[in-house]
């Protein structure tokens, strides 16, 4: 088939208006598409609803380690095509292939859809307040672009791109600690007063001084947050969170410290770390990770940096994740409270969504996966 006569067929597939010929055609077609292929025809279809266009395809270097997780469960042979990746070894691929599908299952398997006469829930957004050390609170989000206060000879401004920026200071002037706060629902960048730079993803929290005095930079993170350090080896970065202190000579990392997570994070993607608990340290090296947990440090040599920083880059990335750990991230960014109904499936879920979708875009795709939902207001109930 040309290109032309497969998006016809997708087309027709997302709208329920396939015959049983051309249905047969366009299923052998999808057994022997390769996922660049697929999503190049399915960026091209005008007539499909963006919940297929929302997700992606895994990356060659996640499907080399999801077949090592298949070889390793079942031992049988690598299988590319998704209902044998499912069948082989539990693992939910969530990508766009997965997504064709929905529209085309019975109808009494929709039960979410019958749900959208309520209010969808839109994505999160650039959403953050500022904590002078005077006490006083700033919303980012509505705040003109511009300069918005000065804190000595620290000029505080709003750039035109939303970024929050601290320029000036006087390395004799007695530092002035802010804290910049992000909602459920929110995000936001950051360029501190040395010229490092950081990222804070939903219910996070950013302390640091409206100056860097002193033999050494020191900040407090509640939450996750990206990091790109400004080199100063006469200066150290200290990253302060709850399990520990990260200490950063110049590089790119990111951090996960939320207090509902069992561990700690830790992800270096240039440059180097060294991850403190207590007495215990760890060197990391680019591409790997740290995992602070029950007051212990444990070194991953071949992290997934591309997953660790999914969410800065605009996407939710699952790696072989559990449902408990993918719904808390999908409530931080719909500011949802969710709640488990009943026996939690015992599911592994592995893929790649834009976090630009609305909330129900999200959930359908996850149904098809026979997760299912009820919603009331911001509420949300995972049942079997």
């Amino acid at each position: 088939m040309n290109r032309e006569e497969v998006i016809s067929l997708m087309e027709k597939y997302a709208a329920g208006s396939l015959s049983a010929e051309e249905e047969q055609h366009f299923r052998s077609w999808m057994e022997q598409v390769s996922p660049a292929e697929f999503q190049s025809l399915l960026n091209e279809a005008s007539h499909i609803p963006a919940a297929f266009k929302a997700w992606q395809s895994p990356s060659p270097e996640f499907i080399q380690r999801l077949e090592q997780r298949l070889d390793e469960r079942s031992g049988k042979t690598k299988i590319f095509t998704l209902t044998r990746m499912v069948a082989a070894a539990s693992v939910i691929v969530l990508a766009v292939i997965a997504a064709v599908f929905y529209y085309n299952r019975e109808p009494q398997a929709r039960t979410l859809a019958q749900q959208e006469q309520q209010p969808d829930v839109h994505p999160g957004g650039n959403r953050a307040t500022l904590q002078l050390g005077d006490g006083t609170v700033i919303a980012l989000d509505s705040a003109n672009e511009g300069e918005l206060t000065r804190q000595g000879n620290t000029r505080i401004i709003k750039l035109a791109n939303g970024q929050l920026a601290y320029q000036g200071g006087d390395e004799h002037a007695v530092p002035v600690f802010n804290t910049i706060t992000t909602p459920n629902g929110g995000q936001y960048q950051i360029e501190l007063p040395d010229g490092s730079k950081a990222w804070l993803n939903a219910a996070s929290s950013l302390r640091f001084p409206s100056y860097f005095a002193g033999g050494e930079r020191v900040v407090e993170l509640e939450g996750e947050g990206y990091f790109e350090i400004a080199a100063n080896a006469a200066q150290p970065f200290r990253v302060k969170i709850r399990e520990g202190v990260v200490e950063v000579l110049g590089t790119s990392f990111n951090i996960n410290a939320y207090a509902d997570e069992s561990a700690a994070r830790t992800t270096l993607l240039q440059g180097a770390v060294k991850v403190h608990k207590g007495t215990a340290a760890m060197l990391l090296k680019p591409g790997q990770q740290a995992v602070m947990s029950n007051g212990t440090i444990t070194r991953l040599p071949n992290a997934d940096t591309e997953q660790a920083i999914a969410w800065k880059n605009g996407f939710f990335q699952f790696d072989g994740i559990g449902l408990p750990e993918l719904m808390r991230q999908i409530s931080r960014w719909y500011n949802l409270e969710v709640k488990f109904e009943g026996k939690i499936p015992e599911r592994e879920f592995a893929g790649k969504i834009s976090r630009d979708v609305n909330l129900q875009d999200v959930l359908k795709a996850l149904q098809i996966n026979g997760v299912n939902f009820k919603r009331t207001g911001n509420i949300l109930v995972v049942t079997p």
